[in-house]
């Protein structure tokens, strides 16, 4: 691939087929409660149309795009904290498909209500944080671009995210919820 295409401004089809089920699940892992994430995605993809001419090519998609996402988590959290409604509650959690062994299923599904159970002792910004470098594998400097905030601010929240995380599964584990 020469320079001049791997700089190349990608078209808003291709973004939208390669990263709707990245803002899908992001946006549920940041808390947004599923009768909300079909607009919440939307919206994501509303700014990344109006945004995409001032995306620099050179740089890469994810981190960008992830930055869109907090922000409009965000923006959900506030709406919903108006409405005085919970983001997600474990009835929101996916349902196991057929189209694996039912027990696989069964235990994927319950590791993710764990996960998202747990993401929510996690404030937002650090659950931002901890979603994208631990579930999305960014690193912490794309990080701290996308969410426009210092390095050293992603590694503090990082660090709280994890000892939290941790606590709220270790709490989890004493009640016999694990």
């Amino acid at each position: 691939m020469n320079a001049a295409a791997a700089t190349a401004m990608p078209e808003f089809r291709a973004i939208y087929e390669d990263f709707f089920d990245y803002v899908w699940r992001t946006l549920r892992r940041m808390g947004v409660r599923e009768a909300d994430l079909a607009d919440a995605a939307h919206e994501v993809f509303v700014v990344v149309h109006r945004r995409l001419p001032d995306f620099d090519p050179a740089r890469p998609l994810a981190p960008w795009i992830g930055g869109i996402v907090y922000r409009v988590a965000v923006h959900e959290q506030r709406r919903a904290r108006h409405r005085r409604e919970r983001l997600t509650a474990p009835d929101d959690l996916p349902r196991p498909t057929s189209s694996r062994d039912p027990e696989q299923a069964a235990l994927a599904a319950e590791r993710a209500r764990r996960v998202l159970m747990a993401l929510r002792a996690l404030d937002i910004k650090r659950r931002a944080v901890f979603v994208m470098h631990e579930l999305d594998g960014l690193a912490c400097p794309e990080i701290a671009e996308a969410l426009g905030v210092p390095l050293n601010t992603v590694y503090s929240r990082l660090r709280a995210a994890r000892t939290r995380f941790r606590a709220a599964l270790e709490r989890m584990r004493e009640r016999g919820e694990l």
